[in-house]
C-alpha cells in the first residue's frame, strides 16, 4: 500500500476520478456541490493498494487548521482499513506541517469513526449537498499518538 500526495496531474486526476465514483455515482451529489475552487489550491492525497487507486482526500489550510475533506474510498475497497490508514497518513502530514488541530465535516453516518481516531463533534447537524453533516475537530498539538 502506498498513500501520499498526489504531486502530478495523472494523479490528481485519478484522485477526482474516485470522488466522481464515491460521491457522484454513488451517492448522488451534484456535480456543481462536488468541485470547487478549493481543489486547485488543495493539496490531494491518494491510496493505492495492490489492486490499484482505491481512496483520496485533500487537506486545506485554514490558518492553523488543517481542512481534511472529501475522504473518499471506492466501494470494492472498503473494510479493508484503507479510510484509516489514509487519515493517519493525513494527520501525521497535517502535524509534522505544523497545524495546531484538524477538522473534518463529515457525513452524519461516519461520525464513529472519526470520533475512534479522536474527532469531537462541534455545533448542530448541517446539509451539505442534500447530506446530513456534523463539523469534527481533533487537536494535533498534545497528540503523541494520532490514532
Amino acid at each position: 500500500m502506498k498513500i501520499g500526495p498526489a504531486l502530478t496531474p495523472s494523479a490528481r486526476e485519478t484522485c477526482f476520478a474516485i470522488r466522481r465514483a464515491v460521491f457522484i455515482e454513488e451517492q448522488g451529489i451534484a456535480e456543481a456541490d462536488e468541485w470547487d475552487d478549493l481543489d486547485a489550491s488543495a493539496t490531494h492525497f491518494l491510496c493505492w493498494d495492490n489492486d490499484g487507486p482505491a481512496a483520496t482526500a485533500r487537506l486545506i489550510a485554514k490558518g492553523d487548521v488543517a481542512k481534511i475533506g472529501r475522504v473518499a474510498v471506492l466501494a470494492e475497497h472498503r473494510g479493508k482499513g484503507l479510510g484509516l490508514k489514509l487519515m493517519r497518513a493525513m494527520l501525521r502530514t497535517s502535524k509534522d506541517q505544523g497545524f495546531k488541530a484538524a477538522q473534518v465535516d463529515s457525513q452524519v453516518y461516519a461520525v464513529p469513526f472519526y470520533e475512534r481516531i479522536g474527532f469531537v463533534v462541534e455545533g448542530p447537524e448541517f446539509d451539505d449537498a442534500g447530506i446530513p453533516h456534523r463539523k469534527m475537530t481533533r487537536s494535533l498539538v498534545a497528540a503523541s499518538s494520532l490514532v
